[in-house]
C-alpha cells in the first residue's frame, strides 16, 4: 500500500521526520497484517472445530461464526497487546489496530477488509501529528483516485495528493506526485468514464467525447508543465539526481493526441496496465535520494493546521 506523505494542506506525520516514518510504516503494516492473518486462521481452526455439520446450519453459519469472532476477539485482545515487549513505536502502533469486524470468506477478502481500515489509518498520518491537527474535507475519504493510488501500489511508493506549494509567498496548486525509489512522476488523472475518448492537443482545452456527447476540459498538460518545472528547480537547486517524468492517466478511456510532447507519457486504457505492472513489480527498497526528494518537497508545502485541544490546554496549566 502507498504511502500517503501530503494531502492538500493539512499536516502530515512524514513532515516531522521524512527519514524516519515511511520504512516505520513499512515495518508496522507488516506487523499488524501478521497479526490480523494469524487471528483470522487460528479462528478459521476453531469455528471448523465447533460448527456443526449439515446443510440445515449452512444458513446460520455466519451468524454462529461472528459470535465465535466476538468471544475470541475480546480474548485475544489483551494477548495482542502483550506481544510484542519492543514495539516500533506504541503511540502509533496502538493507533492502527485492525479488526475483524465480521468474518471474511476468503484470504482476499481479509486483505481488502485490512488495506481499508489501513486506509483510515493512513489519512490520519496525513492529516495529524502528535501535537498539531488539520481538519481533512470528508471527501478525500471517499475519493477513488486516492483510495486507488495508496490500495494499489507498492509500500515503497510515496504520494502528494493535491498538494498545495509555497513558493515566494504565493501558493501554487498541485494535483498528484509519486516518489518511487527511483523516479518522480507528475501525474493527471482524467475523469474516470468509461471508454470515453480525449483528442488531445497543444491548446487550452481537450475535447472529450463520450455517450453523454462532446464536451471540453482543460488540457492537463499545463498543470503537468507547471508541476515539473517547479519540481526539477527544486530537484536541481539541492543537486537531487533522480529522473523526473510526466504523464496523463486514463484508465478507463483512450487518448488521441499523435502530436504529444516526446517527454509527455500517455497511460490510457491500452498503455496503463503494462504500466502499473512495472510499478507493482519494482522490488526496490526505500532509498535515500527518495526521501530526500520527499523531504525537499515537503519543506516547500503549505501546511495549515492547529494544536491539538489537549496540548493547549496543558501548556495553560504549565503557565
Amino acid at each position: 500500500m502507498g504511502q500517503l506523505i501530503k494531502l492538500q494542506d493539512y499536516i502530515s506525520r512524514y513532515e516531522m521526520d521524512p527519514f524516519r516514518y515511511p520504512a516505520q510504516y513499512a515495518r508496522l503494516k507488516k506487523q499488524q497484517w501478521d497479526k490480523l492473518k494469524d487471528r483470522w486462521e487460528n479462528r478459521e481452526e476453531q469455528i471448523q472445530l465447533v460448527s456443526p455439520i449439515g446443510n440445515e446450519h449452512v444458513e446460520n453459519k455466519r451468524s454462529t461464526s461472528t459470535n465465535i469472532i466476538r468471544r475470541l476477539f475480546k480474548k485475544g485482545k489483551i494477548e495482542e497487546e502483550t506481544v510484542d515487549k519492543q514495539p516500533i513505536n506504541k503511540e502509533s502502533l496502538f493507533q492502527f489496530m485492525p479488526e475483524l469486524t465480521y468474518y471474511p470468506d476468503s484470504i482476499d477478502e481479509l486483505k481488502q477488509l485490512f488495506l481499508d481500515q489501513l486506509f483510515s489509518f493512513q489519512m490520519k498520518w496525513a492529516s495529524s501529528t502528535i501535537v498539531e491537527k488539520s481538519f481533512p474535507d470528508q471527501r478525500y475519504y471517499r475519493n477513488e483516485n486516492l483510495k486507488y493510488l495508496l490500495q494499489r501500489f507498492p509500500d515503497t511508493f510515496l504520494f502528494l495528493y493535491e498538494p498545495i506549494f509555497l513558493l515566494k509567498k504565493a501558493p501554487i496548486e498541485m494535483e498528484v506526485i509519486l516518489i518511487s525509489p527511483t523516479e518522480v512522476w507528475c501525474l493527471s488523472f482524467l475523469d474516470q468514464e468509461k471508454d470515453a475518448v480525449y483528442l488531445g492537443s497543444n491548446e487550452k482545452f481537450w475535447i472529450k467525447r463520450s455517450i453523454g456527447g462532446e464536451s471540453k476540459i482543460l488540457n492537463p498538460v499545463i498543470a503537468l508543465n507547471r508541476m515539473s518545472k517547479i519540481i526539477k528547480q527544486l530537484l536541481n537547486k539541492y543537486q537531487l539526481d533522480i529522473p523526473l517524468k510526466k504523464a496523463v492517466i486514463c484508465r478507463d478511456g483512450y487518448i488521441d493526441f499523435p502530436n504529444a510532447p516526446a517527454d509527455l507519457v500517455l497511460l490510457e486504457k491500452r498503455s496503463y496496465p503494462t504500466w502499473f505492472q512495472q510499478q507493482r513489480k519494482l522490488q526496490s527498497p526505500l532509498k535515500h535520494v527518495q526521501l530526500k526528494t520527499a523531504k525537499i518537497l515537503l519543506d516547500y508545502c503549505q501546511t495549515t493546521c492547529s494544536r491539538r485541544p489537549e496540548w493547549v490546554e496543558q501548556e495553560g496549566n504549565e503557565e
